[in-house]
């Protein structure tokens, strides 16, 4: 398949699956219990005159279709609504916000690279106790909870020890990093276990294929049999194992981000989820929906540089 076709057709199935999951987004909303206006009035009694007042400035009176496409129409132009919770347009919140968030995922990415491809390597490698400590501590890894994890940390680290702040964002690039520390670790756990054992299976097959054992029959030196025909093999497996740490790190975000009230748009989903904040919540859902397509598609774009058997378009097809 050529690189042109193969972007035209994702390029096309992202724009149909995306204007499927914003009419998801959008009614999905209207389904929960409670209204925009019942939040505004916080519960207080108010003429009829008041509520139709505010389904009017907020269009809730109008058709679900109508009401569907006027917002699609926006949103193809950049414009998300105004908040109801926060009284101001959608747009500035997620610009404040998606920063702080993005640094988030970067640093937790990071840490699950760096130390899940070490762990996993050196267990297959060293294998005896050393794979048996590795897989002890990615048992454990794989078993706390990512919000588990982020009151462990806090707890020990932030309270107790009083290394790192317990909350927050901070402000200039070097408080931030020490700021998401603690919340990138809390993040990041669970997906070190995770990508550590994929990458320890993938090298464990690698490792007794064919073509390795007639490299080291060959005298080629067990570093270079390592690094060129067995860890390389396994990136194939690895990358496609990456696509599903990043999209996992966009949802477990939220949890995170509010154990340790960050400040970017996962905490601000679950504030807005809770006070029905209908047009901040559509607006996350469909920008977490298009950065996971967009995680999609670059690894199907990568496989075929880290694994020259693979071509455009092979992951989930034989086309």
């Amino acid at each position: 398949m050529t690189f042109m076709r193969f972007a035209v057709r994702r390029a096309a199935e992202m724009a149909a699956t995306l204007l499927v999951a914003s009419f998801v987004v959008f009614g999905a909303m209207y389904l929960a219990p409670g209204s925009p206006a019942s939040f505004l009035l916080s519960g207080r009694s108010a003429s009829p005159e008041a509520v139709a007042a505010i389904n009017s400035q907020y269009h809730l009176d109008d058709p679900f279709a109508v009401r569907y496409l006027a917002w699609l129409g926006d949103v193809l132009q950049g414009d998300f609504g105004r908040s109801i919770t926060y009284r101001t347009d959608v747009s500035r919140l997620l610009a404040d916000r998606l920063p702080t968030t993005l640094l988030l995922i970067t640093m937790a990415l990071a840490v699950v690279v760096l130390v899940g491809l070490f762990l996993g390597r050196l267990a297959a490698v060293r294998g005896g106790l050393t794979d048996s400590a590795v897989l002890v501590a990615t048992t454990f890894a794989v078993g706390t909870p990512s919000f588990v994890a982020a009151v462990l940390l806090q707890g020990l680290f932030a309270v107790r020890l009083g290394w790192f702040p317990s909350g927050g964002a901070g402000d200039g690039i070097g408080d931030k990093l020490w700021h998401l520390t603690l919340p990138a670790v809390a993040l990041a756990l669970y997906l070190i276990g995770m990508l550590a054992r994929v990458t320890r299976s993938a090298m464990l097959e690698a490792l007794g294929s064919e073509h390795v054992t007639v490299a080291r029959s060959r005298g080629v030196p067990e570093r270079q049999v390592i690094r060129r025909h067995v860890f390389r093999n396994s990136l194939g497996t690895v990358l496609t194992t990456g696509g599903l740490v990043v999209s996992t790190l966009l949802v477990c975000t939220i949890l995170v981000e509010t154990a340790f009230s960050v400040g970017g748009i996962g905490q601000l989903l679950e504030l807005s989820t809770t006070t029905k904040d209908f047009p901040t919540v559509q607006a996350i859902s469909l920008i977490i929906v298009a950065l996971f397509m967009a995680v999609n598609l670059v690894v199907d774009l990568l496989l075929p540089l880290v694994d020259p058997r693979l071509t455009l378009g092979s992951r989930g097809s034989t086309a």
